[in-house]
């Protein structure tokens, strides 16, 4: 049985509604989830945090894997002709250039903030947390839109 590749407008058309779907939790954890760490009591502050960092990685992993495969995908058959050069594209580069730093964010700042948050309630760390997170949210929503607009130029939307 032949494995079927898909199409690189398929592989486009995934990449961009797990980049939607990213945009709209890294919204929800700004606004309302961080600011809330600062609710949630010492005591039990620890357990939180670990069940948190558990379950959050469980729904964004997955999401944040199948954006990165199939943002990178397209530049490994690059020049292998077709109809939709996105990669050609400025547009498309600075979608994954915003990538890129969106995924040195997560595991140069967020990743060791909330080892600390794993370890013991710091309020510093928080603050950090949502402060640097914001680099997460405008990347994400920028790039959403980079890549809305190539989704109209090739006719996808």
């Amino acid at each position: 049985m032949e494995f079927m590749h898909p199409s690189p407008a398929t592989l486009f058309l995934i990449q961009f509604a797990a980049t939607a779907m990213m945009t709209g939790i890294i919204w929800f954890v700004q606004v309302v989830h961080y600011p809330l760490f600062t609710k949630i009591p010492k005591e039990g502050f620890v357990r939180y945090e670990q069940s948190h960092t558990v379950r959050t990685g469980w729904v964004v992993a997955p999401l944040m894997l199948l954006e990165l495969g199939t943002a990178v995908a397209p530049l490994l058959s690059w020049g292998a002709g077709g109809a939709f050069p996105i990669p050609s594209c400025p547009l498309y580069l600075a979608a994954l250039g915003c990538l890129v730093v969106i995924w040195i964010s997560t595991f140069l700042l967020q990743v060791p903030l909330h080892c600390i948050l794993e370890k013991r309630h710091d309020h510093r760390a928080i603050l950090q947390l949502s402060s640097t997170n914001w680099i997460r949210t405008i990347l994400w929503s920028v790039r959403l839109g980079l890549l809305g607009s190539l989704a109209m130029r090739a006719g996808l939307a």
